[in-house]
C-alpha cells in the first residue's frame, strides 16, 4: 500500500495540478486549512505564478472582502496607492499583514508593469479579487458603501426619473453606521435593525436598483467600461447581501446561525461566478463540494458551502485541490497517526506533494482510514470519507512558524 501511495505523489507543481483535471477550469480552489501560516501562503503565490506563465490564469481571489479587494486591484492593475496602504486596508480579517500576501501583491504589480513595457493588452493584465462579504465573525458592514455607490453609479448615466430614490432617501433609511455594525447583535439578534421598517424599506429599493442596472444594460455596456460595469454589479450583489444577512441577524429562531453562514457562502459563490466570467481564477480557499457542517454554540450547523454552490453552476468547470498537513508544531499540531490519511502522506519522503484523491481513495478501498482529529481548532484535517470529492491534494509535511512583516 504503502509503494501504491508512493506512485500517486508528484512534486507541486502547476503542472502536476493541472493534469489531474479533464481541462483547464475556470475556477481553481487551492484549499486553505488553515489561515495565517505564511508557509502555505508562499506555496499558493509559487502556483499562482506557473499557472500565470504557463496555463494564461490572470486573477487570483482570497477569502476577503470584495469591495476592500477593489483597492488592492486598482494598486496592482494602475499603481493606484502604495503597497503597504493596499495591502493594510483592502485585505480583511488582518491578513494584511502577511509577508506573504504582500509578496503576492507585490509581484502582481511588477508583472503588470513588465506587461505594459511589454505593450500586451490590458486584458493580459493580472487582477486580485476578494470574494468574501464586508463581514467578520463579530459583525456585519452596514450596506451603505455598496448601496450607494450601486446609486451614484447609476444617477450619473440614466434618466433621474428612472431611479427608485434619491441618495438623500437612503442617507435616511440607513441612518448612523454603528446600527449596522454593532457587535453585541451577534449574540444577541433584538438589538439588530435588520427587520426595522428602514431595512425592509432598503431592501426593495436595493432589488429596484439592481434591475434598473440589468434593465439598462444596452445602454450601459455602450456608455462604460466593463470594469465600471462590472464594480457596479459587486456593489449590487454586495448591498442586496449584506440587507439580507441583516435580516437574518435578526432572526431569533433555531435556524438563525443556518441562515447566515448560508448567506454569507451565497454571497462568496455569486462572487467567483462573476469572476469566472472574465477568465480563469485561481481562487485560495477551503471550498470543497460537498455540505459544510460544524457546532455552533453547542448546536449542529449545516449549510451548502460556495464550493458546492458554484460546482452546481459549473461543473467541470469548477476543480477543487484539498490541502492537508502533517505538523504545526508551533500550534500543537504534532505528527499525524498513522492510521490517517495524513499518517500515510507524511510518511512518503517528500518534503511536499500532490497526490490523485480519487485514485488515492481507489487505493484505500472501501474502508476509508481513520479520521484526524486536530488538538488546535483552526486547522480543518481531510475528511476521508470524502477524499474523492477532492480532484487532488496538496500536502505539505511540516509548517513552520510564521514570519512576520
Amino acid at each position: 500500500m504503502a509503494t501504491d501511495i508512493k506512485d500517486t505523489a508528484r512534486a507541486v507543481e502547476a503542472a502536476a495540478v493541472m493534469g489531474l483535471l479533464p481541462g483547464r477550469p475556470r475556477l481553481l480552489a487551492l484549499g486553505e486549512p488553515t489561515h495565517g501560516e505564511d508557509a502555505l501562503l508562499d506555496l499558493r503565490n509559487e502556483l499562482f505564478r506557473q499557472l500565470v506563465e504557463q496555463e494564461g490564469y490572470r486573477t487570483i481571489a482570497l477569502e476577503s472582502d470584495c469591495v476592500a479587494g477593489l483597492a488592492v486591484d486598482a494598486y496592482v492593475t494602475s499603481g493606484t496607492g502604495t503597497l503597504d496602504e493596499v495591502v493594510e486596508r483592502g485585505i480583511s480579517h488582518g491578513w494584511g499583514a502577511s509577508a506573504a500576501n504582500r509578496e503576492l501583491v507585490r509581484w502582481m504589480r511588477a508583472h503588470n508593469v513588465r506587461a505594459d513595457a511589454d505593450g500586451r493588452p490590458v486584458s493580459e493584465r493580472l487582477r486580485f479579487a476578494g470574494f468574501d462579504g464586508p463581514l467578520e465573525i463579530t459583525h456585519a458592514a452596514s450596506p451603505r458603501q455598496a448601496l450607494t455607490a450601486l446609486h451614484g453609479y447609476l444617477a450619473a448615466r440614466v434618466d433621474a426619473d428612472l431611479l427608485p430614490c434619491t441618495a438623500e432617501t437612503l442617507d435616511r433609511l440607513l441612518g448612523t453606521d454603528d446600527r449596522w455594525t454593532d457587535p453585541a447583535v451577534m449574540t444577541d439578534p433584538t438589538r439588530s435593525v435588520g427587520r426595522s421598517a428602514e431595512a425592509k424599506e432598503l431592501r426593495l429599493l436595493a432589488d429596484d436598483l439592481v434591475a434598473l442596472l440589468d434593465e439598462q444594460a444596452p445602454h450601459l455596456n455602450g456608455t462604460t467600461s466593463r470594469d465600471d460595469r462590472d464594480r457596479a454589479r459587486l456593489y449590487g450583489r454586495t448591498a442586496t447581501g449584506l440587507l439580507r444577512y441583516h435580516h437574518w441577524m435578526a432572526d431569533t429562531s433555531p435556524a438563525r446561525m443556518a441562515r447566515l453562514v448560508g448567506v454569507r457562502d451565497q454571497m462568496m459563490a455569486h462572487n467567483l461566478l462573476a469572476l469566472a466570467e472574465r477568465g480563469p481564477v485561481l481562487v485560495h480557499a477551503q471550498l470543497q463540494r460537498t455540505k459544510s457542517s460544524m457546532r455552533m454554540g453547542g448546536a449542529p450547523v449545516e449549510w451548502w458551502s460556495a464550493g458546492a454552490l458554484v460546482n452546481a453552476r459549473l461543473g467541470e468547470q469548477y476543480a477543487f485541490v484539498a490541502t492537508a498537513l502533517g505538523t504545526i508544531r508551533h500550534r500543537g499540531v504534532d505528527a499525524p497517526p498513522p492510521d490517517t490519511v495524513e499518517g500515510l502522506l507524511y510518511a512518503l519522503p517528500e518534503d511536499r506533494c500532490v497526490v490523485d484523491a480519487p485514485r488515492l481513495a481507489a487505493l484505500l478501498g472501501d474502508t476509508p482510514p481513520a479520521p484526524r482529529v486536530s488538538p488546535w481548532f483552526g486547522y480543518s484535517p481531510l475528511d476521508p470519507a470524502h477524499l474523492a470529492d477532492s480532484d487532488g491534494v496538496v500536502f505539505v509535511k511540516d509548517v513552520p512558524r510564521t514570519r512576520h512583516r
